[in-house]
């Protein structure tokens, strides 16, 4: 599926700042669960909001806080997409 150029660029650089050992992991994950927000949406192209839910969908809890940081540090808004829920 193509993806929205702005959001791949950041995309990537937001995956090059992940530690090495789990980097291909999480890019596979992302990549897979953004493609399939982008699906759901009966959108032709991923965009920011469908990575920004594909994080916030599979990131395991001891990550979270990294996650939160580096969608900020590489120009994420999550907040605009609702993140983070509320988990009551």
């Amino acid at each position: 599926m193509v993806w929205e150029a702005k959001t791949e660029e950041k995309f990537k650089v937001l995956i090059s700042k992940i530690p090495v050992f789990h980097r291909r992991i999480t890019e596979s994950v992302v990549v897979q669960q953004a493609q399939n927000n982008a699906f759901l949406r009966k959108s032709a192209q991923v965009e920011e909001q469908d990575v920004v839910a594909a994080f916030f969908s599979d990131v395991p809890s001891p990550f979270y806080s990294m996650m939160v940081r580096l969608l900020e540090q590489n120009g994420f808004d999550y907040r605009k997409y609702g993140f983070p829920k509320n988990q009551s």
